[in-house]
This record gives C-alpha cells, sequence and structure tokens, in this order.
C-alpha cells in the first residue's frame, strides 16, 4: 500500500480479524470486514462531495461509530478529520468550522439546528433522521462504491485537528499527524498491555483525545471491541460494564465519582475489568478509596490535547505501590520538570511539566506564533502545569500554573486544598480559586455542591480544616453552587468561577 496513515487500519484488521466485532454501538455489531467495507465507501462518498488531499472533513455528534469512520475514510483521501465539541453553541462551531475551513459537516439529527446555523457553505450529511438541505449518512455510504483506494499518505500527513475547550482565548485547532496517531495509540497499547481480548468502553466524548486515542484506536489496532455509549448515565453505564464484561475504560474523576456513589456500585459485578484510566483532573482520594476495595486498578494517567494525549500513566503493576500519582513517562514519550528558568529541578522539587516525543503535536492550525510559544527549546512542549517527581521518577500533578495561587508569597495549590475539602461528608464537588485581596494579593475561595438536605457555611469548613492543612492555604470565603461548572471533559471551569465570583 501506498497509505502508511491510520486510514488503513480497518483493511489491515479486516485481512486478520474479518468476522471479529470491532464496534458494538445501541446493541449492533459490527465486524472487521463491514468496517472496511462502510470505511472505503464512505470515503468513495466524500471524495464525491469534493474532498480530496487536505480538506477538511468536520463532525458534530454525540458519541457514534461515525468519528471512527470519518476518521478513517478521511485519512484514505489524504483529508484532515475535524472532530467538533457537540456541547458547543451555534456561534462557536461556527467559529471552528471557519478556522478550519471544513468542506464536509457530517452531524447528528438532534443538533441539526446547531449545524444549520454553523455550517456556512459546507455541505451537510446527516447521521440519523431527516434535515433540510443535508445529505443521509447512510444512504451515502449504501450507494457508493467498495472499491479500494490507496492515495499516498505518510505519517507526517495531518490526520486531524482538535479545538482546544478554549477557556483562555479563541479554541486553538491542535493537529496531530498519522504519525503522532500511531505513537499515540503503540504508548497506550505497550504501557496498558493492551491486547485482541480487550473490550473497551468509550462513554467519554469522542471529540476528545483520551477517549479516541487512548482507548477506541488502540482497541481497534489491536483487534479488540469497542463499545460506544453515546454518554455518560452512572446507571446505564454500570449495566454496561456488567453485561458487556468491559476489561478496560476510561473517565475523568467525577465519572468515576459518581459511578462510585451509585446506589448500584456495591452490587454491579466489575470483575471483567482489568484497568481503567483517570485523567484530565487530580483523582479525589476517596474515589480512589472506591476503587481500590473493588478491586479495580485505577490507573490516573496525564496528558494533553497537544500530547494525543499521553504523556505520564501509571501502570496496573504500580497502582499500589504509587497511587495517587501520574506515574512515568509512556514508552515512546520524556518528561521533564523545569523551574522558571528552564533548568530541571530534583525530586521532590515542584516545576513546570514539559513533554516532546513523536506523539506531541505538530502545530496549531494556522498559529505559527502560539506554535513557537508552545515550545521551549526546539521541541519541548510547555504544558503549564505543575508536577513534582519522587526519587523514582513518578510524577504527581499538583496544579495548573494559572491556577496556583500566591498568597502572602506562599504559594497554594487548589487540587491539595479541593482532595482534603472532598473528604466533608455531603460535599459532592470542590473548587478552589484566587480571588484579589487587599493584604494578600490573593486568597482562596472555595466553590462547592451538596448532596440534597446537606448545608455548609464558612465556620464548619474551617474548622474541618484547620486539622488537615496549613491556615494560608484555607479558603477566606466560601459560595455553595447547585453544580460546579465543567466543560465537556469534566475539567472545571475555574475561569468561569473567577469572573463571577472574583
Amino acid at each position: 500500500m501506498r497509505n502508511e496513515g491510520t486510514g488503513t487500519w480497518p483493511h489491515r484488521r479486516a485481512r486478520l480479524s474479518s468476522g471479529k466485532t470491532a464496534i458494538t454501538f445501541r446493541g449492533r455489531a459490527t465486524t472487521y470486514r463491514e468496517l472496511d467495507d462502510r470505511v472505503t465507501r464512505l470515503a468513495h462518498a466524500l471524495r464525491s462531495l469534493g474532498v480530496g488531499r487536505g480538506d477538511r472533513v468536520a463532525l458534530l455528534s454525540a458519541n457514534h461509530p461515525a468519528y471512527l469512520e470519518a476518521l478513517f475514510a478521511s485519512g484514505l483521501l489524504g483529508a484532515i478529520f475535524v472532530p467538533l465539541n457537540a456541547r458547543l453553541t451555534a456561534p462557536e462551531v461556527e467559529y471552528a468550522m471557519r478556522d478550519s475551513g471544513a468542506a464536509v459537516l457530517i452531524h447528528s439529527g438532534a443538533l441539526g439546528d446547531v449545524a444549520r446555523s454553523a455550517a456556512g457553505a459546507a455541505t451537510r450529511v446527516v447521521l440519523d433522521g431527516a434535515a433540510p438541505e443535508a445529505v443521509g449518512y447512510e444512504a451515502l455510504i449504501a450507494a457508493a462504491d467498495p472499491s479500494r483506494i490507496d492515495e499516498a499518505v505518510s505519517h507526517d500527513d495531518p490526520c486531524f485537528i482538535m479545538y482546544t475547550s478554549g477557556t483562555t482565548g479563541r479554541p486553538k485547532g491542535v493537529v496531530l499527524t498519522h504519525g503522532n496517531i500511531v505513537f499515540s495509540a503503540m504508548n497506550a497499547v505497550i504501557d496498558l498491555d493492551l491486547d485482541n481480548h480487550e473490550t473497551a468502553l468509550v462513554c467519554a466524548p469522542l471529540f476528545h483525545t483520551a477517549a479516541l486515542d487512548f482507548v477506541a484506536l488502540p482497541t481497534l489496532l489491536k483487534g479488540g471491541r469497542v463499545v460506544i455509549e453515546e454518554g455518560f448515565e452512572p446507571g446505564r453505564i454500570l449495566q454496561v460494564l456488567e453485561r458487556e464484561r468491559i476489561t478496560y475504560t476510561f473517565g475523568v474523576p467525577t465519572m468515576f465519582d459518581a459511578l462510585s456513589t451509585h446506589p448500584a456500585w456495591e452490587a454491579t459485578d466489575l470483575t471483567s475489568i482489568r484497568r481503567v484510566i483517570v485523567a484530565a483532573a487530580p483523582v479525589p482520594p476517596r474515589t480512589l478509596r472506591a476503587c481500590t476495595e473493588r478491586g479495580i486498578k485505577i490507573c490516573q494517567g496525564y496528558g494533553l490535547t497537544e500530547t494525543g494525549p499521553g504523556a505520564l500513566i501509571l501502570t496496573p503493576d504500580d497502582v499500589e505501590r504509587k497511587l495517587g500519582t501520574a506515574g512515568v513517562p509512556h514508552f515512546f514519550t520524556d518528561v521533564r520538570i523545569v523551574d522558571a528558568d528552564g533548568h530541571q529541578v530534583g525530586p521532590g522539587e515542584r516545576g513546570e511539566i514539559q513533554i516532546c516525543g513523536p506523539n506531541v503535536m505538530r502545530e496549531y492550525w494556522n498559529r505559527p506564533d502560539a506554535t513557537d510559544d508552545a515550545f521551549t527549546d526546539g521541541r519541548w512542549f510547555r504544558s503549564g502545569d505543575i508536577g513534582v517527581a519522587d526519587a523514582d521518577g513518578f510524577v504527581t500533578v499538583v496544579d495548573r500554573l494559572k491556577d496556583m495561587i500566591i498568597s502572602g508569597g506562599e504559594n497554594i495549590y487548589p487540587a491539595e486544598v479541593e482532595a482534603a475539602v472532598l473528604e466533608m461528608p455531603g460535599v459532592t464537588g470542590c473548587a478552589v480559586f484566587g480571588v484579589p485581596h487587599e493584604k494578600w494579593g490573593e486568597v482562596g475561595c472555595a466553590a462547592v455542591s451538596l448532596e440534597d438536605g446537606c448545608h455548609l457555611d464558612h465556620e464548619r469548613l474551617v474548622a474541618f480544616l484547620t486539622p488537615r492543612l496549613a491556615k494560608y492555604k484555607i479558603p477566606k470565603t466560601l459560595v455553595v453552587l447547585d453544580e460546579i461548572p465543567r466543560n465537556a471533559t469534566g475539567k472545571v471551569r475555574k475561569d468561569v468561577l473567577r469572573r463571577q465570583f472574583a
């Protein structure tokens, strides 16, 4: 084959495992042979809509097999896939469509209004149902040519553009090449010991790299089965874990917290799970304990969209002795921790986490200045996160540089304070952020959400934290919210809290 990219994966895997189930969605199983055929037909269909090398194909939907089919089909043509956050507003989707210059927008019927408003001149393809002036996805595939496509695609060619959450300005399009995806998937395969018997659950959004590059693609690469759930509802997910005998999945801390506090948690058979990955935020100790008590190896990971996403991983063999850390660098990845002057710090010292390796992005789409700012020494990606390594090289992610509170010259790391607050009975969520203060420059404010019927005031909060934290770390104010604001990955929107309560 001339095509060395990820677009050929369904065909290559079908040669080895043609009759084996690749994807299960809404109770329907798709074999590798069927996946290969659908991807090939979709590539022909996209070509008939004018898509060629370098053109962009966007997708806007809740989790759906089309995420994988469109990625592979785009890869067959040398085109670039653009998965869009299904929770964005029409103006936000319009910005990403305009910025990427997408020629086609595949979307769910449920998001038809947003798609119609944001598509611009792009051709719209609707996944389910009907939409005015849109082409039907299944009809398009059924009518397309099934003959093999073999365009020249290399590992250096862009595979997809994934937009960052944009909490500090306009979202940036992260360009990940086919080579980036290969090494991202291989990091997961090697470090988590994935095999062709995996049944992996995707319930986190496929418009983010964790679910796409760290669960779905590595599992398909190895010839396992990917079970796709359209979204996350803890009761239903517990049923899926038991019924489908899931061996591997990924989630953010809030997802595992919701599972471990659900009434069905104790009664659900979870013995098939070999390991789960949790990332995107520090894991509260109570969540770690809940999973450990059920015999689940909860492997904390760390990475960013720009690193595809893996940077650090706590492997199953090290879970018990290094629980709570984010682990060591992935097999194909290097990580260093540096001070403000760019010098590497020693064990026990805090500094910025920087990453390099073949899984790290090539560039931000049409943003050369932002690309230059993101790297130092020519190859090290600057994460903007603070970490500290122990004597064995296991890294604990302390916090975001921009979230660190400097109060009277003392550094306060919100994640440490949040973990302590979450130990309080009745507290379901917590976010600590800095607010201006005349004397100290900045002090902490705690935003919490509570179980129904629970009440909390600042005096009780201080009384609880006083034996647990130094006085300067204890939040000086408290706000109680119905819900802590988060983005689609589960990360707390501290920029929203700062604007609202500063």
